[in-house]
């Protein structure tokens, strides 16, 4: 009798913890996925008697709060509306739509419910009061952005190199968040958020990415010589320098400070593609930035094929890349990866994790989550960083980025003026990518236009970034 009841004992307690298995799965295991499924009104009910926590810039101001409603219920509401909509995003908890920030951090903002709270949902006493998120955005360095894009689309991305924080971050067009059902037409409005989920050409700022490959790898030096002429044939096709300008053998600070591309783009034929795709991948190209932000709305930056619009592998044997290696040849970025590529220079090689939150504090005014500084890559050794730092600072002091130049603080940066659009339309995507003070970088930054005509990246979005970098540093950033 004793071996059956074994195994009758053994049966049941295979069972049970079945059971336990089992119905562990929604109330804890995947109580987070289930809250989340927009099937779940009960969920819904909860959020909507939930006054969601604030949103903050790094000076306190409130960039997102919630407004009592009907019913005991809460609303949002946004106080500086456009100005940090692309960055905040919004949250329409009646229909379980986010975005930005609202979206990334939907569980600390709305209250989720924890321990018992996420078994038993309402019923289990959970709070009602959302936690507050606070940013390092800058109120001051967001207003000169949009003065200064004064109505053009592109972008604005300011960041600290040193811990990642993001200082500035603002697309052209915005769009209103406090009135998310009114119709969004381009290009006065738009919810597409152009500092991360739009792919331009970054022109000749990829240059500095090409200047690291090369002298990080050892192939060659700041003071390797490289015959400049133009045209010169790239891929089997002419390419030529800006006004067809030919110079004879130079070397690459100098082919840098005049922004010389067939310098460049023999470089990048020497460095050869898959030392190339090695210091791209460094930089965070190929792969989604490990932003603070919803997967969704942050695109990867990498070359496409200019025949399918396909996006192209790291070292893929069909891409351009002498044209890679001068910023066009199909390659497409966004304004963070820029700014993250100067960011990088800036921090000796470092590069860092970039962050929106800084900190968050719960209803009783106590932190309870906060973001150290992590390093995401090292890109390149601090004496490359060096190099590339004083080559670009000759950029700003005498070449095509003298824009950029601010009284008694140094900048160093890199200009690009990428051609876009079909063959004679005298269409252009400028940049500038830079950081100051060259002897201690607080500031990096980088800056785009979207389809000029014919404007050069010196002329327009040098100044903007000028302004925003002297905005910050006066602010003591």
């Amino acid at each position: 009798m004793t071996a059956p009841i074994y195994r009758l004992f053994g049966l049941f307690v295979v069972l049970f913890a079945l059971l336990v298995v089992w119905t562990s799965r929604w109330t804890v295991f995947e109580a987070t996925a289930l809250q989340d499924n927009g099937l779940n009104k009960l969920n819904l009910a909860h959020q909507l008697l939930v006054k969601r926590g604030r949103v903050l810039a790094a000076d306190g101001t409130v960039l997102a709060r919630s407004l009592p409603a009907k019913g005991g219920t809460w609303t949002r509401f946004y106080p500086t509306g456009s100005q940090f909509s692309q960055a905040v995003g919004y949250a329409i908890v009646l229909t379980g739509r986010y975005a930005g920030l609202e979206s990334h951090y939907r569980h600390e903002l709305g209250g989720a419910p924890t321990g018992l709270g996420s078994v038993f949902g309402p019923l289990g006493g959970n709070q009602l009061l959302g936690n507050d998120v606070y940013t390092s955005l800058d109120t001051r360095a967001q207003q000169v952005a949009i003065r200064d894009l004064a109505g053009r689309a592109g972008s604005v991305v300011a960041l600290d190199p040193r811990t990642g924080a993001i200082l500035a971050m603002y697309a052209n067009p915005s769009y209103d968040d406090n009135n998310i059902a009114a119709p969004c037409i381009q290009p006065a409005c738009s919810q597409f958020n152009n500092s991360t989920q739009a792919g331009w050409p970054p022109g000749s700022t990829f240059k500095v990415v090409t200047a690291v490959a090369a002298i990080d790898s050892g192939k060659f030096k700041p003071s390797s010589l490289v015959n400049g002429s133009s045209p010169k044939m790239i891929s089997g096709i002419p390419l030529t320098n800006d006004n067809n300008q030919t110079f004879g053998n130079i070397d690459l600070t100098t082919a840098l400070t005049y922004s010389v591309n067939t310098v460049w783009a023999q470089v990048a034929l020497a460095v050869g593609p898959d030392t190339m795709a090695k210091y791209m991948q460094r930089f965070g190209f190929y792969s989604r930035p490990p932003l603070d932000y919803p997967p969704g709305e942050i695109a990867v930056s990498q070359p496409y094929s200019t025949l399918t619009g396909h996006a192209q592998p790291p070292a893929s044997p069909d891409e351009d890349l002498g044209r890679i290696g001068i910023g066009q040849g199909g390659l497409r970025v966004t304004p963070l990866q820029m700014a993250m590529v100067a960011a990088a220079v800036a921090n000796g090689g470092n590069l860092m994790t970039p962050h929106l939150m800084t900190r968050v504090v719960d209803q009783y005014g106590r932190t309870v989550q906060t973001v150290s500084p992590s390093v995401y890559n090292q890109v390149m050794s601090p004496a490359t960083a060096q190099e590339v730092t004083q080559m670009m600072k000759r950029v700003v002091d005498e070449g095509t980025g003298t824009p950029a130049q601010l009284s008694g603080i140094s900048v160093a940066g890199k200009t690009g003026t990428a051609t876009i659009g079909t063959p004679g339309s005298n269409l252009t995507e400028p940049w500038f990518i830079g950081f100051a003070p060259v002897g201690n970088p607080k500031v990096a930054v980088a800056v785009t236009i979207a389809r000029t005509p014919g404007q050069f990246g010196g002329q327009v979005a040098a100044p903007i970034a000028r302004d925003i970098i002297q905005t910050l540093l006066a602010e003591g950033k």
